[in-house]
């Protein structure tokens, strides 16, 4: 471990000497790439040297054990130097672990009714708000791409961008399942219903991440409809790309420029692409061994929603709380940081097997 944190180290001198270069900055993009890196070695090549300065009290304080006069106070430098060692070497553990690439983009939300019919549109509506709620708390943008409303205001379909910092590294774990158990607004015998309602949640690919052949695309135009089929758009605004490689197909009819509509049905096909081609690079890479907790698979169901006991339960990590008003007002920081805590244990646990 030791003798890869000197390379990070030799690397971090060698990128601030480039970085003082007076021409740096007549290349604004080579410049944002070493600062970049730079950022991501400085915590780990500082708490290497504050390891190795508590390695180095811990060597004169053994030393000061021979004083009579000085011993107490060695000591007491001893227990904290070895304190100091021992956080450390934890600390640089969970530093070098493997990042994910991902975890600084912006992402889509694609949230989709499931079982249950408009029960399921409607909780598909609780979810958009809730992650709309969470997105504000932590001061970031949201944006509906696409929706597909029902009559009683719920969503057959709502793609949302949320940009901010670190976006994808909180909200990486939401995709999959979410079930409901609630009595529904449209049941009159007072019986609680069970539905579904799937997330996806994908990182916002750049043009340098995935690159789209115009030759592979189909572009249609249609008119924009809404809630119960009545047109909303005399003219034909709505668009409809579709990926004839891979059958992938993505509408956006929200705005009254087609070429809004384009572009934001454009964008949204580059992240499911990329993120298909990410997961098929992970499932090889990792065939052998499944993450406790896992980002991509829709059909596994990861969270249940119950409304008569106020409770929302993680399956994954089998964490159970009762408060799931407060859950679904965005208060979702007990759940999400447990998340990243058991995916954390798993990557410390896959690397000491390494």
């Amino acid at each position: 471990m030791f003798e890869k944190i000197e390379a990070l180290a030799a690397r971090l001198d060698e990128l601030e000497a480039r970085l003082s270069a007076p021409d740096l900055y007549d290349d604004p993009a080579r410049a944002a790439k070493l600062l970049k890196e730079r950022g991501d070695l400085e915590p780990i090549v500082t708490a290497y040297r504050k390891y190795q300065a508590a390695h180095t009290a811990i060597e004169e304080a053994t030393e000061l054990l021979n004083d009579p006069d000085m011993r107490e106070l060695a000591q007491e430098e001893l227990a904290t130097a070895k304190n100091d060692v021992a956080l450390l070497e934890n600390e640089l553990k969970l530093l070098l672990l493997p990042r994910d690439p991902n975890d600084e983009k912006n992402i889509f939300v694609e949230i989709r009714g499931g079982a249950g019919g408009e029960e399921s549109a409607l909780f598909a509506g609780d979810l958009y708000r809730m992650y709309t709620m969470y997105a504000a708390r932590r001061g970031w943008e949201t944006e509906i791409m696409s929706a597909n409303e029902t009559e009683l205001g719920g969503y057959k379909e709502i793609i949302f961008r949320v940009a901010g910092e670190k976006v994808y590294s909180r909200l990486k774990f939401e995709s999959g399942v979410h079930r409901v158990q609630r009595v529904p607004e449209t049941e009159s015998q007072g019986r609680v219903h069970t539905s579904t309602t799937t997330v996806a949640v994908l990182p916002e690919a750049e043009e340098v991440d995935f690159y789209l052949d115009p030759g592979d695309l189909r572009v249609d135009t249609f008119r924009s409809s809404g809630a119960g089929g009545q047109h909303i758009n005399k003219t034909s605004s709505a668009i409809r790309i579709t990926h004839i490689p891979t059958n992938t197909v993505v509408e956006c009819q929200d705005e009254r420029s087609q070429h809004k509509n384009r572009d934001k049905a454009m964008r949204v096909l580059r992240s499911r692409l990329y993120e298909a081609e990410v997961e098929k690079q992970n499932a090889a890479i990792a065939a052998d061994r499944k993450s406790q907790v896992g980002t991509g698979d829709r059909s596994e169901r990861i969270r249940t929603y119950n409304f008569p006991e106020n409770r929302v339960s993680d399956h994954r990590i089998k964490l159970t709380l009762y408060k799931l008003d407060q859950f679904l007002n965005g208060d979702m920081d007990e759940v999400l940081d447990a998340l990243i805590a058991a995916d954390t244990a798993e990557k410390l646990r896959a690397q000491g097997e390494g």
